[in-house]
Order: C-alpha cells, then structure tokens, then sequence
C-alpha cells in the first residue's frame, strides 16, 4: 500500500526510474547482441597468437549452442524465482566468462571459457525482454520498440568497427573486456533502480526437463553448424545427430506434460497467437540472418564493395528496418491495433526477398540497397511486435518463458537459415565456377566457397569473373528460398486474431504514460 502511496506522491521520481533501467536494459541488450559480431573481426589476430585453426569454428560454436540450450531455463528461473535475482546472474555470468575469455592462454580454454559466456547470454535477451513485459503494459510497450531497434541496427552495423578498431589499437583480448565496463554499469543501474516482487516457488527445477531440451538443443544447433561443412549432410554423425535431437525433444514433450514446473509449459502453445508469434519469429530469423550473411559476401565479390566496412553494407536494410520499427511501435501505442503490421511485414518480406534474388553481376548498388530496404521495412514491422503480441498472449507468471520461447524460436530460425541458405549457396557456386573455369574452378572452390578479398585478389581475370557470376547464382539461389520460407509467415499472419492489448493508451491516459507503466511493478514490489 505504501509503494502505491509512492506513486502518486513522487510522479516524477518512477518514471525517471524507469528509464535509467530501460537505459541498463539497452545495454545489456547491446551486449547480447555485439559479442560475435565484434569477436568475429578479432578471429585472424586471436588465431595467429593462441594456434589452434582446426578448432576455430568451436570458438563460435561454444558460445552459440551454451546461449541457445539456456535461453528455455533462465526463462523458467526468472518466472520461478523472480527476475531481477535470476536477470542479474546471468549478467554476472557473462561477465566472468568475458573476463575469462580475455585471459585465456590457448585455443582449449577459449573454447571453454566461451562456454561459460554463452550460457550467461542465454539468460540476457530473455531478461531483457521480460523485465519490460513487467515494467510496462503491452500497449505502452510499442513505443520503446524503437530503442530496441535501434540497438539491433548499432550492434550490427557497428560491431565490426568497433571489433576492428579494439583489435587493431588494443588488441583482441579487449573484444571481450570492453564487455566488463559496460556490464558493471548495467548491474549497477538494475541493482540500485529496479524493483520486482521477489518470488520463491515451491516445486523444485524440472532437471529431467531440462537435460532433454538441452541436449535435443544442440544436436539440431551441432546439425546445421556441422551439416555440409565438416560432415555430408548423408554422413553417419549427421544422422546420429538428428536421431538424437528428435528423441531427445519428443521425450521432452512428452516429459512436460507429466512435471510439476514444466520447463515450457504447453499450455502457452494453446494460445493461437503465441504459436503463430513463434512460427513467424523463426522464420524472421530464418531471413534476417540469412540476409546478413549473403547480402555483404555479394557485395564485396561482385560489386566491389571494401570489407573494412562491411556493417555498413547493410545500412539500408537495417535503417529501414529502425524506422518502420519506430512507426510501428508508435502507431501500436497510440491506436491498440496490430495485426496489420505481421501481414504487412510478411508481404514486404516475400516481395524484397524476391527482388535480391533477382541481383545478377551487373545490379548497381543502389538497386541492390533498395532491394535491401524492402526486406528491412517488412523485418522492422515483424521484429518487435512478435515478441509483444506472444508476451501479450500469456499470463504474467509465463511471461519468463514466453519470452524465451520466442527468443529461442528466432535463435533456431537463424541457425537453420544460416546452414539450410549456405548449403544451397555453397552447391550453386560450385556448380557455376565448374561450369565457367572448369577444372580452375572446381579447385579455387574446394576449400570454401566463400573466399575473402585478399584470395579473390589473387584469381586469375577469367577465374574472377567466374567467381562474381557464381556468387550472383549463389544468392539468387539462396535468397529465393528466403523468399519462399517467407511466404509462411504471411500466410501465418492471416491468421492472427486482434487480441486487445493489456493497458491504457495515451487517451485514456491523459498523457501520464509514464506514470501508468511505472506503477504495475512498484504496486508489486517488496
């Protein structure tokens, strides 16, 4: 009663709470999302000091399979044992694993010590996302869309910069203790500002639960890591994976609906909504990163484009994908309405994938950079709002797992698009340079058919121009298979049903937004 008290005495003090912790929520965000970008620029020097190529894949692959195999837990932690506890120790988790990772001695420990930072930023996405569905009603939520937009867009594009810049002025092992300045001030700002109801649930950790999902988690993660690069995709590690991954998450299925605390429990997926908030979050997934993938490796082989800045290839993709964030975030807030914003995204989605699978060796950059922006603009309209209508489609006490279902769901997309594009990209370009150079070509391509701007120097005139027409077949393969997963996601987005969103508008509001999304958890807190 007293912190309801607090409310209406003090209206100017929560609402600037609120935003010091959105503040240290962004950057923690920032964190989660910069981490592989700015390791990834730092990977030739880090190589050339600690040894170890042959296990150079595991550096990223540690780090991707520990976030994605905790994501579903800490979710389950914050609903069980209240977020703020559960939201801080995956902070601190990440933090000691980055300062690890900085002091490793060998290719061994940075493995391992990745490992431990990953399953640390399993747990910061999910928080991050959580915590505001406490904060602030889903109809006030829309209007900070843009902030965590905006966060996306900086971490891609600048990530590279800035790994660059620190590895080249500082040196790699600061990659991963620049993460320990900014984290330290995150904790502090939550520690000191944000304040949730403390929970202690009686029913104890579904461990069975939890072992299953883990490991059907990296066996899919290892399936698309490996498949087509280390291992054929036929190979006998490849199926044992897949036979394990299928046994492992049908058994969890099963185990779920038998546990006192399920991990994830089923009945979330009840809600039409959540589901369809989960098929069309990994389908984003499935393109976006896709996308950033292709999209700077097309531009640097066939256009020309230096990869010094290859974050700001993407710029028109990203921008657009800000802006329509922004405006969609706004127009949910102001008006309560949504569904248009999935369907039209999956429209635009289909439509610009389409026209980058139509790039061929002689489309301008700036045809290729409207083409991008299309495929922001219908990504921007899909980002945001799925998490908001999937945290609108559960009771509070889920709100944990709804958000990491939804964060693992477009974890998983990304993972599949990546390998599922690249083997069809890797096969097309192979396929063309054999067709073009013949013998030449099948053996520039053995290794990989990616190859960098110092290799592709190096090629012989003929041999380059191969090169440029198999990467244009390479994405036009790939991003029409984008285009064609896409097409679920429209189709998914029909079907949404207009549920109302939880909290006042501005109107009913009579301009105290502020002071309306501040008082849900200080009404709460103890």
């Amino acid at each position: 009663m007293a912190d309801a008290q607090a409310v209406e005495t003090e209206p100017e003090k929560q609402p600037r709470s609120v935003r010091v912790v959105l503040l240290a929520l962004m950057i923690t965000m920032m964190l989660a999302m910069l981490d592989n970008m700015i390791i990834g620029t730092a990977m030739p020097t880090i190589v050339g000091e600690l040894g170890g190529l042959e296990h150079l894949s595991w550096v990223v692959t540690a780090y991707t399979l520990a976030t994605a195999a905790s994501t579903p837990l800490w979710g389950k932690l914050g609903d069980m044992y209240g977020r703020k506890g559960v939201f801080m120790s995956s902070i601190v988790l990440f933090l000691i694993g980055s300062a690890l990772s900085g002091m490793a001695q060998d290719m061994g420990q940075l493995i391992g010590f990745r490992a431990v930072q990953g399953l640390g930023a399993g747990g910061l996405m999910v928080g991050v996302m959580a915590i505001i569905g406490d904060l602030i009603p889903p109809r006030e939520r829309g209007k900070y869309q843009g902030m965590m937009a905006g966060v996306m867009a900086l971490a891609m594009i600048g990530g590279p910069l800035v790994g660059g810049t620190i590895t080249d002025h500082w040196g790699w092992r600061w990659s991963f203790y620049i993460n320990l300045p900014l984290g330290v001030v995150a904790l502090a700002a939550i520690s000191v500002v944000l304040h949730l109801p403390k929970k202690r649930a009686q029913a104890r950790i579904d461990y069975l639960g939890a072992a299953l999902l883990t490991v059907g988690i990296t066996a899919i993660v290892l399936v698309t890591t490996w498949g087509g690069t280390q291992y054929a995709w036929t190979s006998a590690r490849i199926m044992e994976l897949i036979g394990i991954g299928v046994a492992a998450l049908i058994g969890f299925v099963f185990w779920q609906t038998k546990a006192a605390e399920p991990v994830v429990p089923l009945h979330i997926f009840r809600s039409r909504n959540f589901t369809l908030m989960a098929i069309i979050g990994f389908i984003t997934g499935f393109v976006m990163f896709g996308a950033t993938l292709f999209l700077p490796l097309y531009q640097q082989s066939v256009q020309g484009a230096s990869a010094t800045n290859s974050g700001l290839l993407l710029l028109p993709m990203l921008g657009a994908m800000l802006v329509t964030s922004m405006v969609a975030g706004r127009v949910t807030t102001n008006t309560g309405r949504y569904k248009v914003f999935p369907v039209v995204g999956g429209v635009l989605m289909v439509v610009g994938l389409y026209l980058l699978s139509l790039m061929d060796t002689d489309t301008s950059r700036f045809t290729s950079g409207v083409c991008m922006a299309v495929v922001g603009l219908g990504m921007g309209c899909l980002m945001q709002i799925t998490m908001l209508v999937a945290q609108n489609s559960v009771e509070m006490k889920d709100m944990g797992v709804a958000s990491s279902t939804s964060t693992l769901s477009r974890t998983l997309g990304s993972s599949f698009g990546v390998a599922i594009m690249g083997a069809l990209f890797n096969n097309r370009v192979q396929e063309v340079m054999s067709e073009r150079a013949g013998a030449l070509g099948s053996k520039v391509t053995e290794q990989s058919a990616q190859l960098d701007a110092a290799s592709l120097a190096k090629l012989p005139d003929a041999a380059r121009e191969a090169y440029q027409h198999a990467v244009s077949a390479g994405t036009h393969s790939a991003f029409l298979l984008g285009a064609a997963v896409a097409v679920v996601a429209m189709v998914a987005a029909w079907f949404v049903k207009e549920v109302p969103l939880k909290g006042a508008g501005p109107k009913e509001a009579e301009g105290k937004e502020d002071a309306t999304a501040a008082q849900a958890p200080v009404a709460e807190s103890v």
